[in-house]
C-alpha cells in the first residue's frame, strides 16, 4: 500500500535558481518552480494508517523553507569553487565568476544542484530526521523541475 503527498495540491513547493556546470544550456544561472512528492510504501499500522501525513507535511515544509527564492549552490561540486564569507559567496565554475549575498545562498552537500540529486538529498534527510514506524518499508521524495519532469529517489528502510 501507499500514502503519497502532492506537492502541488499541498502547497509544498519552492521557487530558486542554479546551474549545472558543463550543460550545453543550463549552465547558465536560470531557476524553477520546483514541486515536491513524497510516497511511502509500507502496511496499515496499529492507528489505521501507515503515518501521520501532518507529521511529513511539517519536515516537507520544514526543508522547502530552506530553499525558497534561493540560490542553491553545490558544495561537494569538482566544478564549482566556492568561496564563503560572512557577507557573500562567490561561485566559479567553468570560466563563470558569480557573486551572491549570503542570505540569497543555500549550500547543499550535493555534487550538483540536479532534480535527481536535490531528491537523493532531500530523501536521506527524511530518513534521517524523522522516526518512521515499523509498518513502512519505503521512503521516496520526487522534485518536479516543471510538470512532466519529475526525478524520484527510493530509499528502502
Amino acid at each position: 500500500m501507499f500514502l503519497e503527498i502532492d506537492g502541488g495540491y499541498s502547497g509544498i513547493r519552492f521557487s530558486a535558481c542554479h546551474f549545472i556546470p558543463r550543460h550545453e544550456k543550463c549552465s547558465r544561472l536560470h531557476g524553477h518552480s520546483y514541486i515536491v512528492r513524497l510516497r511511502l510504501e509500507g502496511e496499515i499500522g496499529e492507528e489505521g494508517m501507515i503515518m501521520d501525513f501532518v507529521v511529513l507535511k511539517k519536515k516537507l515544509k520544514q526543508m522547502i523553507d530552506e530553499l525558497d527564492h534561493k540560490t542553491l549552490l553545490p558544495t561537494a561540486s569538482q566544478d564549482v569553487r566556492l568561496t564563503v564569507s560572512d557577507d557573500s559567496v562567490e561561485a566559479v565554475s567553468c570560466g563563470k565568476r558569480y557573486v551572491f549575498p549570503r542570505e540569497d545562498v543555500t549550500l547543499l552537500d550535493v555534487p550538483t544542484t540536479t532534480a535527481e540529486e536535490m531528491s537523493k538529498m532531500m530523501t536521506r534527510r527524511m530518513v534521517s530526521e524523522i522516526e518512521f514506524p515499523s509498518n513502512v518499508r519505503s521512503v521516496s521524495i520526487g522534485l518536479d523541475e516543471e510538470r512532466g519532469q519529475t526525478a524520484w529517489y527510493t530509499e528502502v528502510l
